[in-house]
Protein backbone atom coordinates (compact mmCIF):
# COMPACT_ATOMS: atom_id res chain seq x y z
CA UNK A 1 0.00 0.00 0.00
CA UNK A 2 2.75 2.48 0.73
CA UNK A 3 4.15 2.36 -2.45
CA UNK A 4 0.89 2.95 -4.21
CA UNK A 5 0.86 5.89 -2.18
CA UNK A 6 3.51 7.76 -4.42
CA UNK A 7 3.35 5.68 -7.52
CA UNK A 8 2.24 7.84 -10.65
CA UNK A 9 1.29 5.45 -13.20
CA UNK A 10 -1.45 6.07 -14.85
CA UNK A 11 -1.58 9.88 -13.99
CA UNK A 12 -1.23 12.93 -16.43
CA UNK A 13 0.95 16.15 -15.75
CA UNK A 14 1.51 19.73 -17.70
CA UNK A 15 4.57 20.82 -16.15
CA UNK A 16 4.49 25.11 -17.41
CA UNK A 17 7.64 26.28 -16.64
CA UNK A 18 9.16 22.78 -17.62
CA UNK A 19 12.12 23.80 -19.91
CA UNK A 20 14.89 24.25 -17.32
CA UNK A 21 15.46 24.69 -13.74
CA UNK A 22 13.06 23.70 -10.65
CA UNK A 23 10.55 23.08 -13.12
CA UNK A 24 12.31 20.42 -15.51
CA UNK A 25 13.51 18.31 -12.72
CA UNK A 26 10.39 18.24 -11.53
CA UNK A 27 9.00 17.51 -14.32
CA UNK A 28 11.51 14.73 -14.94
CA UNK A 29 10.73 13.66 -11.27
CA UNK A 30 7.19 13.12 -12.09
CA UNK A 31 8.01 11.20 -14.95
CA UNK A 32 10.38 8.70 -13.17
CA UNK A 33 7.20 8.49 -10.81
CA UNK A 34 5.31 6.49 -13.70
CA UNK A 35 3.84 10.08 -14.65
CA UNK A 36 3.24 10.61 -18.64
CA UNK A 37 4.20 14.24 -19.04
CA UNK A 38 3.68 17.41 -21.16
CA UNK A 39 6.15 20.04 -20.28
CA UNK A 40 5.64 23.85 -21.99
CA UNK A 41 7.31 26.90 -21.92
CA UNK A 42 7.88 29.79 -24.62
CA UNK A 43 10.36 28.48 -26.52
CA UNK A 44 10.30 25.97 -28.51
CA UNK A 45 14.02 25.03 -28.82
CA UNK A 46 14.38 25.16 -24.76
CA UNK A 47 11.70 22.38 -24.70
CA UNK A 48 13.24 20.59 -27.01
CA UNK A 49 16.40 20.40 -25.25
CA UNK A 50 14.63 19.58 -21.73
CA UNK A 51 12.67 16.82 -23.83
CA UNK A 52 16.00 15.15 -25.27
CA UNK A 53 17.97 15.55 -21.22
CA UNK A 54 14.97 14.17 -19.76
CA UNK A 55 14.69 11.53 -22.49
CA UNK A 56 18.68 10.68 -21.73
CA UNK A 57 18.11 10.51 -18.06
CA UNK A 58 15.29 8.64 -18.09
CA UNK A 59 14.08 6.50 -21.13
CA UNK A 60 11.17 8.10 -21.25
CA UNK A 61 9.82 10.77 -23.72
CA UNK A 62 7.62 13.78 -22.60
CA UNK A 63 5.31 15.58 -24.83
CA UNK A 64 5.82 19.53 -24.91
CA UNK A 65 4.14 22.50 -26.42
CA UNK A 66 5.42 26.08 -26.54
CA UNK A 67 2.90 28.64 -24.93
CA UNK A 68 2.83 32.03 -23.14
CA UNK A 69 1.41 31.16 -19.62
CA UNK A 70 0.75 35.26 -19.21
CA UNK A 71 -1.69 34.67 -22.38
CA UNK A 72 -5.15 33.17 -21.69
CA UNK A 73 -5.73 31.89 -24.81
CA UNK A 74 -2.26 30.32 -24.90
CA UNK A 75 -3.21 28.69 -21.58
CA UNK A 76 -6.82 27.68 -23.12
CA UNK A 77 -5.02 26.67 -26.05
CA UNK A 78 -2.07 24.17 -23.61
CA UNK A 79 -5.25 22.64 -22.12
CA UNK A 80 -6.86 21.31 -25.25
CA UNK A 81 -3.26 20.67 -26.40
CA UNK A 82 -2.15 18.61 -23.28
CA UNK A 83 -5.59 16.79 -23.64
CA UNK A 84 -4.80 15.42 -27.06
CA UNK A 85 -1.09 14.57 -26.58
CA UNK A 86 -1.49 12.99 -23.04
CA UNK A 87 -4.57 10.69 -24.21
CA UNK A 88 -7.98 13.27 -23.45
CA UNK A 89 -7.12 13.45 -19.47
CA UNK A 90 -4.91 15.71 -17.54
CA UNK A 91 -4.69 15.20 -13.47
CA UNK A 92 -1.51 17.15 -12.11
CA UNK A 93 -0.90 20.77 -12.99
CA UNK A 94 2.76 21.97 -12.32
CA UNK A 95 3.45 26.02 -12.12
CA UNK A 96 7.42 26.28 -11.65
CA UNK A 97 7.29 29.53 -14.46
CA UNK A 98 8.33 32.74 -13.25
CA UNK A 99 11.56 35.10 -12.90
CA UNK A 100 13.00 37.45 -10.38
CA UNK A 101 14.46 40.29 -11.38
CA UNK A 102 16.58 41.87 -8.05
CA UNK A 103 16.31 46.39 -7.65
CA UNK A 104 16.37 47.95 -5.06
CA UNK A 105 12.97 49.10 -3.64
CA UNK A 106 13.99 52.90 -4.13
CA UNK A 107 15.10 52.54 -7.92
CA UNK A 108 12.83 49.68 -8.81
CA UNK A 109 11.46 49.89 -12.21
CA UNK A 110 8.08 49.86 -12.34
CA UNK A 111 7.36 48.41 -15.51
CA UNK A 112 10.13 45.29 -14.28
CA UNK A 113 7.74 45.23 -11.41
CA UNK A 114 4.37 45.09 -13.39
CA UNK A 115 5.68 42.07 -15.91
CA UNK A 116 7.30 39.53 -12.56
CA UNK A 117 3.28 40.13 -11.13
CA UNK A 118 2.52 38.97 -14.77
CA UNK A 119 4.94 36.02 -14.84
CA UNK A 120 5.10 34.87 -11.11
CA UNK A 121 1.73 35.19 -10.29
CA UNK A 122 -0.93 36.18 -12.89
CA UNK A 123 0.29 33.45 -14.77
CA UNK A 124 -0.77 30.93 -11.95
CA UNK A 125 -4.54 32.16 -11.92
CA UNK A 126 -5.14 32.01 -15.89
CA UNK A 127 -3.56 28.59 -15.37
CA UNK A 128 -5.53 27.11 -12.25
CA UNK A 129 -8.48 28.74 -13.93
CA UNK A 130 -8.62 26.73 -16.89
CA UNK A 131 -7.16 23.95 -15.90
CA UNK A 132 -9.18 23.56 -12.55
CA UNK A 133 -12.20 23.58 -14.97
CA UNK A 134 -10.89 20.22 -16.43
CA UNK A 135 -9.98 19.43 -12.88
CA UNK A 136 -14.17 19.97 -12.26
CA UNK A 137 -15.32 17.91 -14.64
CA UNK A 138 -13.17 14.84 -13.74
CA UNK A 139 -13.74 15.69 -9.73
CA UNK A 140 -9.98 15.04 -9.53
CA UNK A 141 -6.91 16.61 -10.40
CA UNK A 142 -3.42 18.48 -8.20
CA UNK A 143 -2.77 21.55 -8.87
CA UNK A 144 1.05 22.16 -7.20
CA UNK A 145 2.74 25.88 -7.58
CA UNK A 146 6.53 26.66 -7.05
CA UNK A 147 6.65 29.47 -4.24
CA UNK A 148 9.80 30.27 -2.64
CA UNK A 149 10.59 30.84 1.46
CA UNK A 150 10.32 34.74 -0.03
CA UNK A 151 6.80 34.35 0.20
CA UNK A 152 6.79 33.85 4.17
CA UNK A 153 10.02 35.65 5.00
CA UNK A 154 12.39 38.38 3.62
CA UNK A 155 15.72 38.68 2.59
CA UNK A 156 18.07 41.05 5.35
CA UNK A 157 19.10 43.46 2.61
CA UNK A 158 17.81 44.99 -0.66
CA UNK A 159 16.71 43.87 -4.23
CA UNK A 160 13.77 41.59 -3.51
CA UNK A 161 10.44 43.69 -3.43
CA UNK A 162 9.49 42.29 -6.67
CA UNK A 163 10.01 38.50 -5.50
CA UNK A 164 8.92 38.61 -2.08
CA UNK A 165 5.51 40.08 -3.20
CA UNK A 166 5.03 37.87 -6.11
CA UNK A 167 5.83 34.84 -4.03
CA UNK A 168 3.70 36.13 -1.02
CA UNK A 169 0.93 36.58 -3.43
CA UNK A 170 1.14 32.68 -4.81
CA UNK A 171 0.82 31.64 -1.27
CA UNK A 172 -2.43 33.38 -0.48
CA UNK A 173 -3.51 32.73 -3.78
CA UNK A 174 -2.88 28.77 -3.28
CA UNK A 175 -4.83 28.91 -0.21
CA UNK A 176 -7.99 30.55 -1.77
CA UNK A 177 -7.92 28.13 -4.91
CA UNK A 178 -7.90 25.41 -1.99
CA UNK A 179 -10.68 26.81 -0.57
CA UNK A 180 -12.85 26.89 -3.71
CA UNK A 181 -11.71 23.78 -5.66
CA UNK A 182 -11.93 21.57 -2.95
CA UNK A 183 -15.60 20.77 -2.98
CA UNK A 184 -14.74 19.65 -6.77
CA UNK A 185 -12.38 16.58 -5.31
CA UNK A 186 -9.09 19.36 -6.45
CA UNK A 187 -5.98 20.27 -4.23
CA UNK A 188 -3.55 23.28 -4.08
CA UNK A 189 -0.45 23.38 -2.55
CA UNK A 190 2.79 24.78 -2.84
CA UNK A 191 6.58 24.76 -2.48
CA UNK A 192 8.59 26.84 -0.96
CA UNK A 193 12.39 26.13 -1.55
CA UNK A 194 15.45 27.94 -0.77
CA UNK A 195 17.47 28.80 -3.11
CA UNK A 196 18.70 26.39 -5.06
CA UNK A 197 21.73 24.68 -6.74
CA UNK A 198 20.10 24.31 -10.40
CA UNK A 199 21.98 24.21 -13.51
CA UNK A 200 20.26 27.94 -14.38
CA UNK A 201 22.13 29.02 -10.92
CA UNK A 202 25.85 28.14 -11.98
CA UNK A 203 26.33 31.40 -13.77
CA UNK A 204 24.55 33.21 -11.31
CA UNK A 205 26.24 31.10 -8.61
CA UNK A 206 29.67 32.18 -10.56
CA UNK A 207 29.22 36.23 -10.73
CA UNK A 208 28.30 36.11 -7.04
CA UNK A 209 31.34 34.54 -5.87
CA UNK A 210 33.65 36.50 -8.12
CA UNK A 211 32.44 39.78 -6.55
CA UNK A 212 32.49 38.41 -3.27
CA UNK A 213 36.57 37.52 -4.05
CA UNK A 214 35.57 32.92 -3.27
CA UNK A 215 35.14 30.33 -5.33
CA UNK A 216 32.23 28.84 -6.58
CA UNK A 217 32.24 26.15 -4.49
CA UNK A 218 33.68 28.64 -1.29
CA UNK A 219 30.17 30.85 -2.45
CA UNK A 220 27.74 27.68 -2.04
CA UNK A 221 29.07 26.74 1.20
CA UNK A 222 28.96 30.07 2.72
CA UNK A 223 24.90 30.27 1.17
CA UNK A 224 24.20 27.06 3.17
CA UNK A 225 25.53 27.88 6.46
CA UNK A 226 22.84 30.09 7.56
CA UNK A 227 20.63 26.54 7.53
CA UNK A 228 20.15 24.42 10.36
CA UNK A 229 21.24 21.29 7.59
CA UNK A 230 24.56 23.62 6.25
CA UNK A 231 24.25 23.76 2.80
CA UNK A 232 22.22 24.53 0.03
CA UNK A 233 19.55 23.10 -1.78
CA UNK A 234 19.48 20.56 -4.48
CA UNK A 235 17.16 20.05 -7.13
CA UNK A 236 16.65 16.55 -6.06
CA UNK A 237 15.37 18.52 -2.30
CA UNK A 238 12.37 19.97 -4.23
CA UNK A 239 11.43 16.90 -6.86
CA UNK A 240 10.51 14.45 -3.29
CA UNK A 241 8.27 17.36 -2.46
CA UNK A 242 6.52 17.05 -5.44
CA UNK A 243 6.26 13.95 -6.41
CA UNK A 244 4.39 13.93 -2.98
CA UNK A 245 1.86 16.68 -3.82
CA UNK A 246 1.19 15.00 -6.85
CA UNK A 247 0.48 11.22 -5.52
CA UNK A 248 -2.37 9.74 -3.47
CA UNK A 249 -0.13 10.23 -0.81
CA UNK A 250 -1.34 13.47 -0.40
CA UNK A 251 -4.64 13.46 -1.47
CA UNK A 252 -6.46 14.67 1.73
CA UNK A 253 -3.39 17.91 2.03
CA UNK A 254 -4.79 20.88 0.35
CA UNK A 255 -4.06 24.58 0.99
CA UNK A 256 -0.38 23.96 2.33
CA UNK A 257 2.91 25.12 1.31
CA UNK A 258 5.63 23.09 2.56
CA UNK A 259 9.23 24.15 2.89
CA UNK A 260 12.35 21.89 1.60
CA UNK A 261 14.44 24.27 3.03
CA UNK A 262 17.05 23.19 5.08
CA UNK A 263 15.43 24.83 7.88
CA UNK A 264 15.49 28.55 7.15
CA UNK A 265 11.67 29.00 7.77
CA UNK A 266 11.70 27.58 10.76
CA UNK A 267 14.58 29.91 12.00
CA UNK A 268 14.27 32.85 9.98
Amino acid sequence: MACKLFDLSGKTAVVIGGAGGLGQAIAQGLVEAGANVLISSRKEDSLKKAQEEIKAATGETVCYYAADATNEAHVEALVAEAKKQLGGKITILVNAQGFNKKQDALDFDIETFRQMLDANITSFMISAKHFGRHFKENGYGKIINLSSVRGKIATKGPGNAGYCATKGAVDMLTKQLASEFGPFGVTVNAIGPNITATPMMVSVFEKRAADAGVTVDEYLKQQGEGNPMRRMGTPEDIVGTAVFLAAPASDFMTGNILYPDGGLTAIG
